[in-house]
């Protein structure tokens, strides 16, 4: 296990998207660029159920992130890591609040399609790069 030093959590706590990959069923990967949050010891990732990134780490928790300063590009940190929770409910939906804001300066998230549910990914960095 691997720890997150200060400057990785700036990276993953400021206004920065995230690249995570994960391994399709046929060992291919899946990119998608995202949202990103941690809570000091792991990365938190917001998704919805039944999408590709949740399906593959539900399979296969591994996934390699690389996170890059917006502001300057050359600022950048990869991490390899196992999805070691999935949480849902009440607690993944407050959490795409916080990051609606992080992101948009919009208190509450209006993105959802109808029926979506919220999850939230919590990974375990295994190596900081």
């Amino acid at each position: 296990m691997a720890k997150l030093d200060e400057k990785t959590k700036k990276l993953l706590l400021g206004k920065n998207f995230i690249f995570v990959s994960t391994i399709n069923k046929d060992g291919s990967p899946q990119l998608t660029p995202t949202w990103v949050d941690t809570d000091g010891e792991n990365v938190l990732i917001n998704s919805a159920l039944g999408r590709q990134k949740v399906v593959n780490v539900a399979r296969d928790p591994r996934v390699a992130i690389a996170v890059v300063n917006h502001e300057n590009p050359y600022e950048r940190v990869s991490i390899k890591g196992k999805v070691v929770e999935e949480i849902t409910g009440k607690a993944a939906e407050d959490h795409i609040d916080k990051m609606s804001l992080k992101y948009t300066g919009e208190p509450k998230y209006r993105r959802n399609a109808p029926g979506e549910k919220r999850v939230l990914l919590v990974v375990k960095p295994l190596k900081v790069y």
